[in-house]
């Protein structure tokens, strides 16, 4: 397990506390079909374990948009986690989610720690492999130029903050 390096987008005083009251501690942001078994299980049962309130979108159904329970419950946690794993970008849900809580991050100085999971950061900051494919599929799925473009942004920008780097990259 590595650490990466400072943030290159902080909040202006990231030790004062915010005035926001939190229904949850901890966001978990992933991409099922790659780590809901596995990693993600494991940090969501020890998060709880430590009785640290986790949000994980078990329990939602499915569609092409993101839910409006999952934008509140991003909107009302105090740390967003967000496990990039080889299919994340491919998931336009995962998409929908980092760029809200990107968004968190600038209005609510919320915390995201990026877990880069058997991805390096580096792959996901210039969307190369994985990333690259997923998203060259996305822009020609969806007409609307401009959606993909903010997916990038925040792709680029969660691979810019200090995080974890687990397994082979």
């Amino acid at each position: 397990m590595a650490f990466q390096g400072a943030s290159s987008f902080s909040s202006s005083s990231s030790l004062s506390p915010s005035p926001h009251r939190w229904t949850y501690d901890v966001f978990l942001s992933f991409r099922g079909e790659d780590t809901r078994k596995s990693f993600t299980a494991h940090l969501h049962d020890a998060l709880c374990r430590k009785n640290i309130n986790t949000y994980i979108d078990d329990k939602l159904p499915r569609g092409e948009k993101i839910s409006p329970a999952l934008l509140k419950a991003i909107e009302n946690s105090r740390i967003s986690i967000v496990i990039l794993s080889k299919n994340y970008a491919s998931s336009p849900w995962c998409l929908d989610e980092l760029k809200k809580i990107i968004d968190c991050k600038i209005s609510k100085q919320q915390k995201i720690l990026p877990v880069f999971y058997d991805v390096s950061p580096t792959e996901v900051r210039y969307q190369r492999t994985n990333f690259g494919k997923a998203l060259a599929k996305l822009k020609g799925r969806f007409e609307n130029e401009t959606e993909v473009q903010k997916w990038k942004e925040a792709l680029k920008k969660v691979a810019d903050l200090a995080g974890f780097t687990l397994g082979d990259k």
